[in-house]
């Protein structure tokens, strides 16, 4: 039935799992993806849609890595955003909206074409463990396979509660039993675990409802798309959403049901997550506001099923019903399913290394909600890495991390083994410190040579990413070293409202002016021949236009980044005892005795310690 060993065992075909597996497999290592049903792979469990503000970046980082949730979402969007583009190009974020029945057929298809992995549907209901060493997995029938190391990629599915009201049963997805049996097995490991929640929003009937009460919120007028491969297209039609608002009517509705309310009678005691509240949480918390935001999202191209963005809620479906029929075009709305909540299990990430790997048990490695996370891409992002570092450590090769001044996905893994969270942790560009670095314009710059070299971004996607930067560089430096003829510049100048020029200067000076953008420049006729001559295409012009207009803060970004990684190379022992360090703070030794950091730049990030400790451990480490 089964192969006599994989490589790589994967538990689970979320938006982790599926990264995971096919990362693995792409790295050469015969994968096995097990799951309790085939027909929801990658299944969007919430929102239709990828990316957005900070997950965007990751979007762009999984597809400069050579994973694959960037050309799914290229092949299954319906409409693209770039998100901020008032903003400088550090918060620039792409989304798409997606169609959901299609972005799950994609993945599947992604998967079956992918060589060394083997598909199987049943529950994993526990590890095995000999010696001390994980040697594979046991499902629900009693089944043993063996693997050299195993992914657990679980999603809301550890002992799953959902909550509709005051009713609750056991399940880990609407109509999806739940996961029993690797709790159990991992806390007699001596893993730590504990219960988030998150929740989901009604889906209704879009001919039920009256757009023209609605704002259409279009895409972009010249939509780009996610992947940097060739394989993909930007969209040649796109389909709106609207948006309308909650009403103080539509609150007092709601109230009306809070004493029936799992989130207000005791019976969620979990946390939920912060920053995307259930609309009960929202006017329980902003008492002061008289009306709340909902986007209405199409669930595809062709279905007429319908997501409440903005109205996720646990109240009895007869509330959820009567507060939607008083909200502005939902004046006779159809359900096809109320919202619920759903609670779970998860395992506290300080007890992971920057691999993923689990520090209690060999060769387990933890992606996606039982970290902590919410989110598809931050789900998407940890089982590549975990997939990744499963298949280095199959061929016996050095590890890869992501450091915070590479990559969206370092700074997400570094937070969430190094300070943990309490609940459920989201991606934000104000998490980044060097997020001038981190733009979604030049992910491949920063990451497909290293995916590259491990031998999962492809030669054909390496020699592309060289192509871009030759090109870009080289542009970069004939706008450094031309000259523009000032009475025609001031032409320009004078459309933009600009400062006029009494003399001739450097092409890359006048671009730099925030007014001046990449169409202004190629009224001169030097520009516009230079890139018609070497064939520059969008993403060309897009990253010389952020490279000239940026210099400035790229390059402090840059040396800022540098003096704080000299702590990085600072290693600190494996197994080093903190209890010896008299002089540090309780708290500190505590804490740092707990994570047991791999650096000292880790260990200044680890909370509760204050610069004063990490003197102290620099002078021992010196000694």
């Amino acid at each position: 039935m089964f192969e006599s060993e994989y490589d790589v065992i994967v538990v689970g075909a979320g938006h982790a799992g599926s990264e995971a597996a096919a990362a693995a497999a792409n790295m050469g290592c015969s994968t096995l993806l097990i799951t309790m049903n085939l027909q929801n792979i990658a299944q969007m469990s919430c929102n239709p849609a990828m990316g957005g503000i900070a997950k965007g970046q990751i979007v762009r980082e999984i597809d400069a890595l050579g994973g694959y949730s960037g050309i799914v979402s290229d092949t299954s969007a319906i409409q693209f955003k770039m998100l901020n583009k008032s903003k400088g190009p550090a918060m620039w974020s792409p989304r798409v909206q997606s169609d959901r029945m299609r972005f799950a057929e994609d993945w599947r298809l992604k998967l079956e074409q992918t060589p060394n992995l083997d598909f199987y549907q049943e529950m994993v209901a526990g590890l095995i463990v000999e010696k001390d060493k994980l040697v594979g997995v046991r499902t629900s029938l009693g089944l043993e396979v063996r693997g050299k190391t195993v992914v657990l990629t679980n999603g809301t599915f550890l002992n799953g509660l959902i909550h509709i009201g005051e009713k609750q049963f056991g399940g880990g997805r609407a109509g999806e039993r739940a996961a029993t049996g690797i709790t159990a097995d991992l806390l007699n490991l001596g893993f730590e675990s504990g219960r988030m929640k998150t929740g989901t929003p009604p889906r209704v009937d879009g001919r039920s409802l009256d757009y023209s009460k609605m704002t259409e919120q279009p895409g972009d007028d010249i939509p780009w798309k996610f992947s940097y491969s060739d394989i993909t297209k930007p969209l040649e039609k796109q389909r709106s959403c609207y948006m309308t608002y909650t009403s103080p009517e539509v609150h007092d509705l709601l109230r009306e049901g809070f004493d029936r309310s799992p989130m207000f009678n005791g019976r969620i005691q979990s946390i939920g997550p912060r920053y995307c509240p259930s609309i009960e949480d929202k006017i329980n918390r902003f008492a002061d506001k008289d009306r709340h935001q909902m986007f209405i999202e199409p669930e595809g191209w062709n279905t007429v099923e319908v997501y409440v963005n903005g109205f996720s809620t646990s109240l009895p479906e007869d509330v959820q019903f009567k507060a939607l029929r008083s909200v502005v075009g939902f004046e006779k709305v159809k359900f096809f399913r109320p919202g619920y909540a759903i609670e779970y299990d998860y395992f506290p990430p300080t007890q992971l290394k920057h691999t993923l790997e689990t520090k209690l048990v060999d060769g387990l490695f933890f992606a996606g909600q039982i970290n902590g996370t919410t989110g598809y891409e931050e789900a998407a992002s940890q089982g590549l890495i975990a997939g990744v570092n499963a298949a280095l450590k199959v061929k016996e090769q050095d590890e890869f991390i992501l450091k915070r001044d590479e990559a969206y996905i370092g700074v997400l893994i570094d937070d969430l083994i190094t300070k943990g969270t309490e609940e459920p942790y989201r991606m934000f560009t104000s998490r980044a410190e060097y997020r001038t670095l981190l733009r979604q314009d030049n992910a491949d710059f920063r990451l497909t040579g290293k995916s590259f070299e491990i031998g999962l971004a492809s030669e054909e996607r390496f020699n592309k990413m060289l192509d871009k930067k030759d090109k870009s560089e080289s542009f970069v430096d004939f706008f450094k070293n031309t000259s523009y003829d000032w009475k025609e510049a001031n032409e320009i100048l004078k459309e933009n409202n600009s400062a006029t020029v009494k003399q001739n200067d450097k092409l890359f000076k006048l671009f730099s002016r925030p007014q001046i953008t990449m169409d202004d420049v190629r009224q001169f006729n030097d520009v516009e021949n230079y890139i018609q001559e070497h064939n520059l295409d969008t993403e060309v012009l897009e990253q010389t236009e952020v490279q000239v207009k940026y210099a400035g803060y790229i390059e402090k970004e840059k040396n800022n980044a540098d003096k704080l990684q000299r702590l990085e190379y600072v290693k600190i022992p494996a197994d080093f005892d903190y209890s010896q360090l008299k002089s540090m703070s309780y708290e500190a030794r505590e804490k740092l005795q707990e994570i047991q950091p791999r650096t000292v730049s880790q260990a200044s990030r680890v909370s509760g310690v204050n610069p004063a400790d990490i003197s102290v451990l620099l002078v021992y480490l010196g000694r």
